[in-house]
């Protein structure tokens, strides 16, 4: 049951994703910004050909190889049933959704969409709904690491 939960999960952030960036795109011109949660968050269309920080600028084919490397092996940890806490399980889902919507961005566009700005923090990078989960997902995934996994899933 848990594993349905996180994979309808994935698939609505992953839909999710590709809508918002869709969304942004077809209404705001790149580079231009439109208020979110004014003073906090703006939507500005950005194209990213990097990851984070436009680190690895330009290398889209090492970008997609390395993430699909990534969502390959959390695929296969949730396949092999390795990850069966709850926790863990949507540390799983939530780095696959965010995974695969940077990949789908990458092979389809050659870049990835970013739209979220915080105002207060100019030198943070944009980033997306898929940034957001993968984000999320790892740090969850620290704590279930830390906190969880040696009592409920650690095979003797």
């Amino acid at each position: 049951m848990i594993y349905t939960a996180g994979a309808l999960l994935a698939l609505g952030l992953l839909a999710l994703d590709q809508w918002v960036k869709d969304w942004v795109s077809a209404h705001i011109p790149l580079g231009e910004g439109l208020p979110f949660l004014p003073g906090f968050i703006e939507l500005r269309t950005v194209h990213n050909y990097g990851a984070a920080w436009s680190s690895f600028s330009g290398q889209r084919w090492l970008l997609l190889a390395l993430t699909s490397a990534i969502v390959l092996a959390v695929t296969l940890l949730l396949a092999k049933r390795v990850v069966r806490h709850p926790l863990g399980v949507l540390s799983c889902c939530l780095i696959l959704s965010g995974g695969v919507g940077n990949i789908v961005d990458r092979a389809r566009l050659g870049y990835v969409v970013d739209m979220f700005h915080f105002e207060f923090w100019p030198s943070y990078p944009v980033f997306n709904v898929a940034d957001i989960c993968v984000v999320s997902g790892a740090i969850l995934g620290a704590v279930y690491y830390l906190w969880f996994y040696e009592k409920y899933d650690k095979r003797a």
